[in-house]
């Protein structure tokens, strides 16, 4: 064999032993599978959130009167849209979808995760799990004290201002982004995380510091956080389908930053449920104001590329001005989105395969308009019209 065949050969026992290395098990799944996708749910265990006490949505007398108006379309299709949903005045007022999805399918929530963990807190604080969202990390995990003097808490956890060393990057293999994704090991992870700035100065947005909060939440509550949320969110809120949180492996925990998996009518629900200021059927399941906190964008801090002012994130949650409109809304890398509209009462759902890559000034990307001006066009063409009642 010529030297060069030698040293091919050489370089491919190299790579196969440096991927066989335990350690390693992440990148071995990430060249496999390759980049993230909406349907992947099964290629990880999943635990159940279960939907306790289901119940469909009520159906609106003007449900699927009006249609995606046509220039809307190309965008629609182009970023591979599977569903797009509309709930207004608490009544399925549209829906459509595309490809198989239909309103049982299953899609991944991406960082609309992140916005489920923020209302478990608050769910964990209105149970005295947890103190306040300025309680001390370390009171739950030894080791977080801090940075040059200054305390770390959850509020710094729920900000995305921890001033820890994660960087968030998704086109690399390497990334620590990619290592929770596709890791067995999530608590080695996250808990190897290390704090280099002062809390509480910069917006950093990082999906390691969510992970964080739930091995929190799992210790404050003393139970899986898909129970948790079953329990005091799902169920409740009579979600009709079990979701599937994926895991980082068997009987492990949860992907907490992201991977929470259920369809575009269900996720709705978390939409109507800071619509109704933390109500449902009469019941208070998290409290009204640390909802108007989680969806407050926390001014104080600075993006940490452009030294503005914070206007677009709260606790877990974004929030955008649209037509003069304060929008709160829930964000997956994909285009996972749920949007709440208190002026239309409304709450719109689109799920999808991509999303913009250029971003307007308010920090969003652009398709976001598209999906809100869809919505607020077949919003307002039904409330043009007067239907009589309908059966279905």
């Amino acid at each position: 064999m010529k030297k060069t065949g030698w040293a091919i050969l050489l370089v491919i026992c190299c790579i196969g032993g440096y991927l066989a290395l335990p350690s390693n098990y992440y990148l071995r799944r990430a060249l496999v599978h390759l980049l993230p996708k909406i349907d992947q749910y099964p290629i990880f265990e999943n635990r159940i959130v279960k939907a306790g006490a289901p119940e469909p949505w009520k159906i609106s007398e003007k449900y699927n009167t009006q249609s995606i108006p046509a220039k809307y379309i190309p965008a629609f299709e182009e970023l591979g849209t599977v569903a797009f949903v509309i709930i207004q005045n608490d009544s399925l007022l549209f829906e459509q979808y595309w490809e198989d999805y239909s309103p049982n399918s299953h899609s991944n929530s991406f960082s609309m995760a992140k916005s489920i963990v923020s209302l478990a807190t608050g769910c964990a604080i209105d149970d005295g799990f947890i103190k306040s969202v300025d309680q001390p990390v370390s009171d739950f995990i030894p080791g977080f004290e801090g940075f040059n003097g200054k305390q770390l808490t959850l509020r710094h956890l729920l900000t995305m201002s921890a001033g820890i060393d994660f960087q968030e990057a998704y086109s690399s293999p390497f990334s620590p982004t990619t290592k929770l994704y596709y890791s067995n090991n999530l608590q080695e992870i996250a808990f190897g995380m290390k704090e280099i700035e002062e809390p509480g100065k910069r917006f950093n947005y990082q999906s390691g510091v969510t992970q964080l909060l739930a091995f929190i939440l799992e210790k404050a509550t003393g139970e899986p956080l898909s129970s948790y949320v079953s329990r005091k969110l799902w169920t409740p809120m009579h979600a009709e389908e079990d979701a599937l949180w994926s895991m980082d492996r068997k009987d492990g925990i949860e992907k907490a930053y992201c991977c929470f998996n259920s369809n575009a009518r269900d996720f709705a629900r978390f939409g109507q449920l800071l619509l109704n200021k933390g109500s449902w059927n009469g019941q208070q399941l998290i409290s009204a104001s640390y909802l108007e906190e989680a969806i407050t964008p926390d001014s104080s801090l600075l993006y940490n590329d452009t030294d503005e002012p914070n206007k677009s994130y709260g606790f877990q949650f974004w929030s955008l001005n649209h037509d003069g409109i304060q929008i709160p809304y829930m964000r997956g890398i994909l285009g996972q989105y749920v949007f709440v509209i208190p002026e239309r009462n409304a709450v719109v759902v689109r799920l999808g395969h991509k999303r913009d890559k250029e971003y307007t000034s308010q920090h969003y990307p652009q398709d976001i308009d598209t999906w809100l001006d869809a919505a607020m066009d077949i919003i307002q063409k039904s409330d043009n019209t007067s239907n009589s009642n309908q059966t279905f």
